[in-house]
């Protein structure tokens, strides 16, 4: 049976670790790893003081941060969930299940069989559903929501990352990499509830920009 690690990317979620942590299980998965951006809010501290593997991160921006973990990340597989307040924690066990039986990568999606993103507005949710459709036609890919974060995935899918890293993207990495390299995909519903405390960083122009790099490099490069 695989190892599954739950991965927690943070930066300034204090309220947000507060609220879910208490409601995540130990037992639900083989190992939990904080990597944290920078906070200075205190979650670093919370995190430690309550005996968590915790990585502080060197280099700025969410794909720099999982580049930078997955050296400290001993399982064969990652669950990557945000504490935000975007994902329901009581889903970590059925995408582990899912990552059990023999899938490559599980996707939470947002927009599959009723689910919905209560933190999407008009622009938002218009990128995500052109970036899948981007993802879709142009790399063979089948998805719903090939954005999100909350997903699990087989840690050696991201053999190599592209030369030059964007600040965001590796979502969107891993959907292109499953798609191109013909692995299982499933996707599950699951709502995007909105965001606790803190403020939104994604910001949609510099984000959509940094996407439209990735896939360019990712049509020539690898």
């Amino acid at each position: 049976m695989i190892k599954v690690t739950l991965l927690f990317p943070i930066l300034n979620e204090i309220d947000g670790i507060k609220a879910f942590l208490p409601r995540i299980k130990n037992e639900w998965v083989d190992e939990i790893v904080f990597i944290d951006g920078g906070s200075t809010d205190g979650s670093y501290e919370h995190v430690r003081d309550l005996g968590y593997k915790i990585v502080r991160q060197e280099v700025p921006g969410i794909t720099h941060a999982y580049q930078e973990v997955l050296a400290h990340v001993t399982g064969d597989a990652v669950v990557s969930f945000s504490l935000d307040g975007n994902s329901i924690p009581e889903l970590i066990p059925v995408v582990v299940a899912k990552m059990r039986e023999g899938w490559d990568m599980v996707i939470v999606s947002r927009y599959l069989d009723g689910a919905k993103s209560d933190d999407d507005d008009w622009l938002t949710a218009f990128g995500n559903w052109m970036f899948t459709r981007i993802v879709n036609v142009s790399f063979g890919g089948r998805y719903s929501d090939a954005l999100v974060m909350f997903r699990g995935w087989r840690k050696d899918i991201i053999k190599s990352f592209p030369p030059f890293i964007p600040l965001v993207g590796i979502e969107l990495l891993l959907s292109i990499r499953c798609a191109k390299q013909k692995l299982k995909v499933a996707e599950i519903p699951g709502d995007e509830p909105r965001r606790l405390g803190g403020v939104r960083k994604m910001r949609p122009f510099l984000t959509g920009s940094n996407l439209v790099f990735l896939i360019l490099r990712e049509l020539v490069y690898w």
